[in-house]
């Protein structure tokens, strides 16, 4: 029964030896695409360089893994890797089973698929089939799926997962030292199997950009003028009148931190203390003396007596603008007159 793999399931095996083929449309323009295995411990890195097979490194140097030659089919082309697992070392926790593009990224590759098989049963049907399918295209180098242990057995795991730095950055991501070789006399075109990456050396680091370095500056372009020295304006000028400094005066410390600033301009008015407003009401004149008090009212006394010891009560200000109120009179006390008599009584209040 054939297993239809989607990305991230996994199937129990039960071959101790599977043959792993890649499997994709060849066209004009269409990448070349070689299957590679990695041989990786529980930290997730190989142990070693020859950890690494493919088609410069075949053969691993156990006899377990191998990678055979690519086989033209009527509609296909095929790169295939054997892994007899049951045998493999105990320090072998996974099986990695890649593929890189050589000519252009998985985008130009159609039909991409990995089909897995019994590698004891010749002409039966795969045991799984997994279609990759690159998250963006831009991918050179892809993890299509896993052999791992489970326990006593192994499983098979669909991935697909991409790397934009082709087989090099795939090797190195799992421990692997690989060197690109560069061209030169005696050396291969880069599009053959020997002029392509090949392990047993350091990677050669990108030479980064010193952020540092200046920019040329074109002979025509003239260099850009230095910033003008601020300059104080002198005493009573306006800052507008401030004017650069003559030539060879010395130019104010870039470093100072003190702050020049110009002497007070002159004040618009006079200084001296206006006059003091009036004090009188409204529409009448200032400095007026008070009228002379008014004789009480017939009938009424005088106002009352101030207590020894205070000073005199001052009548209330006017209103602004009206005169005070008037003076109100004060009550006098009832003094009974002795010459009062009574008129006669009539008849009607005389006794009878």
């Amino acid at each position: 029964m054939t297993h239809a793999m989607l990305k991230g399931s996994n199937v129990p095996l039960d071959a101790t030896a599977v043959r792993a083929v890649l499997r994709w449309t060849p066209g004009a323009g269409v990448p070349d695409v070689d299957a590679s295995a990695l041989l990786v411990g529980p930290d997730g890195r190989v142990r070693s360089d020859e950890d690494f097979v493919f088609y410069n490194q075949p053969r691993h140097p156990s006899g377990l893994v191998r990678h055979l030659p690519k086989t033209r089919l009527s509609d296909a082309l095929t790169d295939t890797i054997e892994a007899e697992l049951a045998q493999l070392d105990a320090s072998v926790a996974r099986v990695v089973l890649a593929a890189s593009s050589d000519g252009g990224p998985f985008a130009g590759v159609s039909d991409l698929r990995v089909l897995l098989y019994d590698a004891a049963a010749d002409g039966a049907e795969p045991l799984a089939v997994f279609d990759v399918v690159p998250d963006t295209g831009e991918e050179t180098a892809l993890i299509c799926g896993e052999l791992y242990r489970r326990g006593e057995g192994w499983k098979f795991r669909a991935l697909g997962q991409g790397y934009q730095s082709g087989l090099v950055g795939l090797a190195t991501e799992f421990g692997i030292s690989v060197d690109e070789n560069e061209g030169g006399d005696g050396a291969a075109d880069e599009g053959s199997a020997a002029g392509r990456t090949a392990p047993g050396a350091a990677v050669p680091e990108p030479r980064a950009e010193d952020p540092t370095t200046a920019v040329e500056r074109p002979a025509d372009v003239p260099p850009a003028p230095a910033p003008a020295t601020p300059v104080s304006p002198p005493p009573g000028a306006w800052p507008e009148e401030a004017t650069a400094p003559p030539a060879g005066a010395p130019r104010t410390d870039p470093e100072a931190v003190t702050q020049h600033v110009p002497d007070g301009m002159p004040e618009p008015f006079s200084a001296a203390p206006l006059p003091s407003p009036p004090t009188g009401g409204y529409g009448y004149p200032a400095d007026v003396p008070p009228p002379p008090p008014q004789p009480p009212a017939y009938g009424y006394p005088g106002p009352p007596p101030q207590a020894p010891g205070y000073p005199p009560q001052q009548p209330p200000a006017p209103a602004y603008g009206y005169p005070g109120p008037p003076p109100q009179p004060q009550p006098q006390p009832f003094v009974p007159d002795p010459s009062f008599v009574l008129p006669p009584q009539g008849p009607q209040f005389q006794h009878r």
